[in-house]
């Protein structure tokens, strides 16, 4: 992240994205699919880099190797074509947008971190610091109930963060430029969907 000015001489937190070029590898119907959706493909790659399934798939539609593809629903399939690239052109300044990715991995995580459990007394000679305490009831159920909140992984896993504002985009340089952070590391891989 980092931050710019506006006119008025405001500072805005953002974070700038590097943006496709995107290129539609498939286009699903409803007749032949059961679903309107597109299929794209990111990041050029070599022939050696896929299997001979993903080649033959490309291949019949006679794209390039692409090392990433990614399938989004759609209204309707007339507006898109195979072979078409998208870019930061679809959007637009001051336009919402969802952002989906997979965040930060932070380990086996404790209930205080993982889910803002209150600790127990420090002094006083209590033994109970940083413990889980009661997890259920006695002989009935007899079990501990599902999605009981324990200590576990934390992070790792897609989440999306919602209407996040387009400050400006590069149409040279592929570059976006969105107010906020992004789930994940520099680096990792997003999914960019106009908000509703």
């Amino acid at each position: 992240m980092t931050q710019i000015f506006d006119e008025s001489g405001n500072i805005i937190p953002v974070t700038i994205l590097k943006v496709g070029p995107c290129i539609v590898t498939q286009i699903k119907t409803k007749p032949k699919d059961g679903y309107d959706a597109i299929q794209i493909g990111y990041s050029n790659v070599t022939n050696k880099s896929l299997t001979q399934p993903e080649l033959g798939h490309l291949q019949k539609s006679n794209i390039q190797p692409v090392k990433y593809l990614k399938e989004f629903r759609v209204n309707t399939e007339t507006e898109f074509e195979i072979g078409q690239v998208l870019n930061v052109d679809l959007l637009s300044p001051g336009q919402f947008v969802n952002i989906k990715g997979k965040t930060v991995g932070k380990g086996f995580s404790g209930l205080q971190k993982r889910h803002n459990f209150t600790r127990g007394p420090m002094t006083h000679g209590s033994k109970n610091h940083r413990a889980p305490g009661s997890i259920g009831m006695g002989t009935t159920p007899g079990r501990v109930l599902p999605g009981k909140k324990m200590a576990g992984q934390l992070g790792n896993k897609i989440t999306t963060i919602k209407n996040l504002k387009v400050i400006q985009l590069n149409s040279e340089e592929n570059i976006l430029i969105i107010k906020g952070s992004v789930p994940g590391k520099p680096g990792n891989l997003l999914s960019i969907i106009p908000s509703e």
